[in-house]
């Protein structure tokens, strides 16, 4: 009997192998081309494609694995900006001042103020409101001491430009700094930098009503003028010097000093003989100044109310001011209420006095009814956190809301020997701002007169112990006669106080 040898079992597990893949193969590609190939070409292709679609799944597994690594961190960035808005008392950009247009001509608008809040707020507001000549109706004010909320009801002119008027308000708003479209709060670490002071000459040529229009076109272009010095040669030539601080500084580009020029040339029909900006340095702009203190005779016309601390019996004032305190309505707040005659910029007035005196307010309530009636609750609180208790300090507080009412600025037309000068005051803030558009409205009403100006000068200056801004117009000798001294300072004294 013929004993067969037994075949090796790594041959035989390699054919049955074979077997196995050709089977697959061609039960799998019957009908393909790859049919016709032998059977090792077959098992070639076989393993290559395996080898294929099996990197080919790992690397969908690594996309997929990677994607899904993104879309984590990113949920995770989400929750932690989430986090951050409600820790820092976050709020999207466009959130931070809301204006809604009226639709009809003559109704208020209504502007939306949400941001963190901070002591003089509310004065800063009110002085932007002012500066764009909007007229606050009503508003509503209220705060945690951390973030405020503040309504104002406003008429606006025709022209009124509201993209500007919000970047100006979203830029007062404290502590707010952009990222990501979402405002955070900050503490102010430190004071702002002061802004560069540029003079700006101008010569030309006169004509009635000049001043006027070159004061408009500088405050269309958001610049502030710090000091003025006008003259008239006699030949008819007027040499203009601006001390001005551009509130967009960009007036150092040469394509801002253009766009100047330009707007200039445009209100002045050609009568332009020289004009040039440039930068002053801090020496020049400290050399500017006015002397800090008036001539005796300035302050015994203007200022004898401040320095007698008497309430003012001349005609120029408004009527009807009552400022009464009350400790009784509320344990944590003092209430001041204010019934008053309406003005231009009163609530500006209100809010400065409030802020000089580093006095809070928790809530507010403005309503002007019809007759230019206004009546004001604030419930108010000093920057310790507590209510006005102290007697003597009520009435500091008192009689000082009470004067600024009363009288918001100081105007006055004098003799200075054959001339004939108007003075215009109003108090700087602490934080050094002036009242704005004040130059403005005094070209304005002389223009309106039909007055000319032969000679202008505007300076600060120490009465007591505030700081005044004071205006010195030198009437035109020939235009002065015409007109009745009392009719000059009646027109200036109602178009500063929204009268007209």
């Amino acid at each position: 009997m013929e004993i067969q040898k037994p075949k090796s079992t790594s041959v035989g597990l390699q054919e049955e192998n074979l077997h196995h893949q050709s089977s697959q193969i061609h039960t799998l590609s019957f009908h393909s081309p790859l049919c016709l190939l032998s059977v090792s070409t077959l098992c070639n292709i076989s393993t290559l494609l395996e080898f294929f679609f099996s990197y080919r799944k790992a690397k969908i597994f690594h996309c997929s694995f990677q994607a899904l690594k993104k879309k984590k961190k990113k949920k995770k960035k989400k929750k932690k900006k989430k986090k951050k808005v409600i820790k820092d008392m976050g709020i999207l950009h466009d959130d931070v001042v809301l204006i809604s247009q009226s639709d009809k001509e003559g109704e208020p608008s209504v502007i939306t103020v949400n941001c963190p809040d901070k002591t003089g707020l509310g004065c800063d507001l009110c002085r932007i409101l002012l500066f764009f000549g909007l007229s606050i109706v009503r508003g509503d004010v209220s705060t945690d001491g951390k973030w405020c909320y503040i309504v104002f009801w406003v008429v606006c002119k025709p022209t009124t430009r509201w993209e500007l008027l919000k970047k100006r308000l979203v830029e007062a708003c404290p502590c707010c700094s952009s990222a990501s479209e979402i405002f955070y709060y900050r503490s102010e670490l430190q004071p702002p930098k002061p802004p560069d002071v540029f003079l700006l000459k101008l010569c030309c040529y006169d004509r009635k009503g000049l001043l006027h229009d070159v004061t408009e076109v500088l405050c269309n272009l958001e610049l502030n003028i710090k000091k003025v010095k006008v003259s008239t040669i006699p030949d008819g030539t007027v040499i203009d010097l601006f001390f001005v601080t551009d509130t967009r500084e960009l007036l150092h580009t040469k394509i801002r000093q253009e766009e100047t020029y330009k707007a200039l040339e445009d209100i002045m029909q050609r009568i332009v003989i020289n004009f040039n900006i440039e930068k002053v340095g801090p020496e020049i702009a400290a050399c500017s100044q006015a002397s800090p203190f008036l001539p005796s005779g300035i302050t015994e016309d203007i200022f004898h109310l401040e320095v007698s601390n008497e309430l003012p019996s001349v005609s120029l004032t408004s009527s009807n001011v009552s400022v009464v305190m009350d400790n009784s309505l509320s344990p944590a707040h003092t209430l001041v209420q204010i019934v008053c005659q309406d003005h231009k910029g009163l609530l500006y007035d209100i809010m400065r006095t409030l802020k000089d005196y580093r006095i809070q307010i928790s809530y507010g309530r403005v309503y002007i009814r019809q007759g230019r009636k206004c009546e004001i609750d604030l419930f108010i609180m000093q920057a310790d956190g507590k209510k006005i208790v102290d007697p003597s300090k009520q009435s500091t507080l008192s009689s000082h809301l009470k004067m600024e009412l009363l009288q918001p600025l100081r105007v006055a037309v004098v003799s200075r020997g054959p001339d004939t000068e108007l003075l215009v005051a109003n108090p700087v803030e602490l934080s050094s701002k002036g009242r704005p558009l004040v130059f403005y409205d005094i070209t304005r009403a002389l223009k309106m007169l039909n007055t000319c100006i032969f000679s202008a000068e505007v300076g600060r200056h120490m009465i007591g112990d505030r700081e005044w801004e004071v205006y010195r117009v030198l009437l035109d000798e020939g235009a002065s006669l015409s007109i009745p001294r009392e009719k000059v300072e009646e027109g200036v004294w109602k178009l500063l106080m929204g009268w007209e």
